[in-house]
């Protein structure tokens, strides 16, 4: 009967974490999309579609829980996408959207941002790396002057 009791115990906790992590998930997935549209907009060298993009990016952003991401490092994401918001130049955006990626990427070491495979994505003329719903390069670096100049450099499934 013990034995019960405690898969039963087991069972429960383990459902009640996957519950939990699919929350956490859920929130930065949102953020993710958001990202993705950011980065799409600059490989379409669309500098307002870029600073619509990143003023939603903020809004998701700042309805993240701080427990999920430290509060830190939500500053630091909502602060890039302002300064990508702010810009209305598509040079100004893109040199911001280097740090954006960055951290963009350090989190999909600890969520798991789509349901989807998410490429890690790099142009060695821009020394950039972003990430990626699709396999296929869409450079947000250079946009239509050299679209697919890059290459994947990993997969996160």
């Amino acid at each position: 009967m013990k034995k019960y009791i405690i898969t039963a115990a087991f069972s429960l906790f383990s459902v009640i974490s996957v519950v939990a992590q699919s929350k956490k998930d859920a929130q930065v997935s949102k953020l993710y999309q958001n990202y993705i549209a950011i980065k799409s907009a600059l490989a379409s060298d669309d500098a307002d579609k870029t600073s619509k993009a990143a003023t939603e990016f903020i809004k998701t952003a700042s309805a993240v829980d701080y427990k999920i991401i430290s509060e830190g490092n939500l500053t630091t994401l909502k602060k890039e996408a302002t300064l990508i918001s702010d810009a209305r130049n598509i040079a100004a955006q893109r040199e911001t959207f280097f740090n954006l990626s960055d951290h963009m990427i350090a989190l999909t070491k600890e969520f798991k941002l789509s349901e989807k495979p998410v490429y890690i994505q790099y142009c060695p003329m821009a020394d950039g790396s972003w990430l990626s719903s699709e396999k296929q390069i869409a450079n947000p670096y250079y946009g239509k002057s050299m679209l697919t100049c890059g290459n994947v450099k990993s997969t996160v499934n």
